[in-house]
């Protein structure tokens, strides 16, 4: 099944870091460790995001190579897409980023 990328608009989520970039392991089992096309390894980021009504929900935002953020940083995604998918009669909506950075850092460029 193909899924078209969604943009995902942030101006009005606040997006905080609960749990720090880990690599995203694809089996348990042998350990292996998901890579994009070109062997670069895939990192998952665990994220509250509010929006402007107060409401959160829990997330895991992806991205190629280990963002420099840790829990608690208030995060900037760049190019946040999401993306629909269907299995097995179970649906969701899986994240990805082309960078994660502090908003700190991301108020500066």
């Amino acid at each position: 099944m193909r899924t078209v990328p969604i943009p995902v608009d942030t101006s009005k989520l606040t997006i905080t870091c609960v749990k720090a970039p880990a690599p995203r392991v694809l089996n348990r089992d042998t350990g292996e460790i998901k890579t994009d096309k070109n062997g670069n390894t895939v990192y998952e980021v665990t994220a509250s995001v509010e929006d402007e009504f107060g409401r959160i929900e829990l997330v895991k935002i992806a991205t190629t190579g280990e963002p420099p953020v840790k829990a608690g940083d208030q995060l900037s995604p760049v190019g946040l897409l999401g993306y629909v998918w269907e299995m097995a009669g179970r649906w969701g909506i899986s994240y990805r980023a082309s960078a994660l950075l502090p908003a700190r850092e991301a108020a500066d460029v």
